[in-house]
Order: C-alpha cells, then sequence, then structure tokens
C-alpha cells in the first residue's frame, strides 16, 4: 500500500477556474470519481485520501482544495507522511516535478520537518504504460481500421 499508518494518499488534479465548474463542465466530477475509484481500487478507507486542485492563475476562484495550503495544513496538523500521485498526468513534466515534487515537497518539510513526503511519479514511457496506451488505442480505433 502506498499509504504508510497515519499517512494520507493526496490526489492532486490540476485545477480549472470554479465557473467553468458552475457552468457544467464536468473535469471536477471526473477528477472526484477517478479519485474515488482509485481510492477503491487500492482499499482505502474514508480519511486515508484527498483531493485537492493545483496550477491556478490569475485573481477567480479556481476548484477547491488548493493544493499547496490544503498539504501545508495537513503538515502543520502533523500529519506523519503524505503520499502525492497526480493522477490527471500520463506523464510527469514541470508541473510535476516543480510544482509537486519540488515546491509541495519544500512546503511540507518546512511545516513538518520530521514528516516524510512521497511523490508518486506517473507511469511515464513504463512498459506498463505504453502497453495501456496502445490497447486503448486498439480498442477506440478498432471500428475504424
Amino acid at each position: 500500500s502506498p499509504v504508510s499508518t497515519g499517512g494520507r494518499l493526496v490526489m492532486s488534479f490540476h485545477g480549472i477556474p470554479q465557473a467553468s465548474s458552475n457552468r457544467g463542465d464536468v473535469y471536477e466530477a471526473q477528477c472526484l470519481r477517478t479519485a474515488s475509484l482509485l481510492a477503491e481500487r487500492l482499499g482505502l478507507e474514508e480519511g486515508a485520501w484527498s483531493v485537492c486542485f493545483q496550477s491556478r492563475f490569475g485573481r477567480d476562484e479556481w476548484l477547491q482544495p488548493y493544493t499547496l495550503p490544503f498539504v501545508e495544513k495537513l503538515a502543520r496538523e502533523g500529519l506523519p507522511r503524505i503520499d502525492v500521485v497526480c493522477p490527471g498526468f500520463a506523464a510527469d513534466c514541470l508541473e510535476t516535478i516543480e510544482e509537486i515534487g519540488d515546491e509541495l515537497r519544500s512546503a511540507y518539510l518546512r511545516a513538518n520537518p520530521n514528516g516524510v513526503f512521497h511523490y508518486i511519479p506517473a507511469l511515464n514511457e513504463s512498459d506498463e504504460a505504453v502497453e495501456a496506451y496502445a490497447a486503448i488505442a486498439r480498442r477506440e480505433l478498432s471500428g475504424w481500421i
């Protein structure tokens, strides 16, 4: 299990403006459903996982909770370990490497110097990921070829 006793799996998704969600964009519901299914598949109980949203820009309100203040709050509360995954990313990029792996890690450890921060990398170019993408492509293209 990726979450140790007393820890939390934090699933951070890229955010969108709250106004988009209010106008009917299904992204927020899709993120929450993905997180719920992932937690269920991992056998995580309620309280062992959380959802938050990263990468907001401008002054408008974006989907909440915002990842950075959410994780800082967990750290201040003394949560001994967090494992962070970004399920919306098939490959690591500046956003996951810098914003999560560096900035979020630093913020968590500043607020909880004895804590453990673990970033779970994206699937990237792993054999399993390539096989999964190929299977999805074959399935989706089966009626076209």
